[in-house]
């Protein structure tokens, strides 16, 4: 359990909001578990379980996004990085699933990371994967990012997103990072535009400079996006580039698969599934969507795909053994909630997924699908999908130092309407970076 030294909302606000809540908390457990022995399931073993689940936080997510046409600020948003932190300190304080926050440079670029690590550190955080920006000129940017970045035709382009990577993997282990995330939207609008198989070669060698910078321990997680900002080719558009590009660069280098990234109805745990195969699964972001890549709440569209993609992981998990690790982290837009409280919500979500993947009766399951019982095999699944596991998360939560209904809490506490208070809107400066 991750030990918090510093509390942003009141530990007796907390204790007297679970306290409230134990009776009803302790009859529902007590209800599930009666149902999940019988089933020959240990309730005590499956929260102990959730208590060591944990997903990254974005540090872009705590401020409010937007679309292409307008972004409508919240009050009290974070208006630098520290404050972005406090606001991960509250989520991962409320929910205990959220112990590590992943940055992204140049938007959390600070001078004095040793600071910012101390900073992080008093909540009980860390940091996950440094992401990396080459889909947006910055303010004195010498080269533009219009025509690409890794794959630009511009020599001193692609120099330039290059030693912006490795200015991200010099910042990243001053934090204690300990992965690099690269995505590019680079790509074409038109045909003819570029070369196809050139500008895929060009991502290739850039890449390879990125790769030889990587410390020993660290790895390159390779994100794919099938479209936007390019509409009628992405150079990293599917997990089969990605792997190809994984492959050829080298095994520091993996996979990531964002939850929206795909084309309508795309089969994503195959993908998980495949990848893992193949040893070269890096990690997820965890989102949601209804009609492309709309960085929905986890869970809030599809958390039947949701918990298939933990199925696999959980499957994976049984034949790789302890070894077997994915990076994963919340990447999603909140235009018109609450960030911190949609972040919460996804979070539980995404643990959620995790406890009821771990309710499979994967002997049955098996039979059933060695059998050729297509039907059970099903049911297998959706018998574990369908048990409401919220008394466990709950119990999980208070075990470690947190709310039972996190939301709850932490409007009781009034801290959005006290970060209004310290945080008077800033003129040109948005917290999230994005839009």
């Amino acid at each position: 359990m991750t030990v918090v030294n510093k509390d942003l909302i009141a530990a007796g606000q907390v204790a007297a909001h679970n306290a409230q809540r134990a009776a009803n908390l302790e009859a529902d457990y007590a209800a599930l578990g009666g149902m999940l022995e019988r089933r020959g399931i240990d309730i005590e073993k499956i929260t102990a379980l959730a208590q060591t689940f944990a997903v990254a936080l974005p540090s872009w997510g705590v401020g409010t996004g937007g679309t292409r046409f307008a972004r409508f600020p919240g009050k009290g948003e974070p208006r630098n990085v520290f404050e972005k932190i406090d606001d991960c300190g509250v989520i991962h304080q409320l929910t205990r699933a959220t112990p590590t926050v992943s940055l992204h440079f140049p938007w959390d670029k600070t001078d004095d990371p040793a600071a910012l690590r101390e900073h992080a550190a008093a909540y009980g955080l860390g940091f996950d994967a440094v992401n990396s920006n080459t889909f947006q000129d910055q303010v004195g940017q010498e080269q533009t990012y219009k025509y690409g970045s890794l794959t630009n035709i511009s020599a001193a382009v692609r120099e330039q997103a290059v030693a912006h990577n490795i200015e991200c993997i010099e910042l990243g282990r001053a934090l204690g990072s300990k992965a690099l995330t690269v995505w590019v939207g680079d790509g074409a609008n038109f045909p003819g535009q570029s070369n196809l198989r050139g500008a895929l070669e060009r991502y290739l060698d850039s890449m390879r400079n990125i790769y030889s910078a990587l410390p020993d321990d660290w790895n390159v997680l390779i994100e794919h996006k099938l479209f936007e900002p390019a509409f009628y080719a992405t150079t990293i558009a599917d997990w089969g580039t990605s792997f190809a590009c994984a492959q050829e660069l080298g095994p520091k280098a993996k996979c990531l698969v964002d939850l929206g990234h795909h084309a309508p109805n795309t089969n994503i745990e195959m993908i998980v599934a495949r990848l893992a195969q193949f040893g070269k699964l890096g990690g997820f972001h965890f989102n949601d969507s209804k009609y492309g890549d709309d960085d929905l709440d986890s869970g809030s569209i599809n958390p039947f795909q949701l918990f298939l993609v933990f199925n696999e992981l959980a499957d994976a998990a049984s034949r790789e053994g302890a070894g077997f690790q994915t990076a994963n982290m919340l990447d999603q837009s909140h235009n018109v909630t609450d960030p911190i409280e949609s972040l919460m919500n996804s979070a539980v979500e995404v643990q959620r997924a995790f406890v009821q993947a771990a309710l499979v009766d994967r002997a049955a399951l098996k039979q059933h699908q060695e059998g050729n019982d297509v039907l059970q095999a099903a049911q297998a699944l959706k018998h574990a999908f369908r048990t409401d596991v919220s008394a466990i998360l709950a119990m999980a939560r208070v075990r470690s130092g947190g709310a039972a209904d996190p939301v709850a809490c932490y409007r009781a506490s009034g801290y959005r309407v006290q970060a209004a208070e310290q945080r008077p809107a800033k003129a040109g400066a948005s917290s999230s970076g994005i839009v």
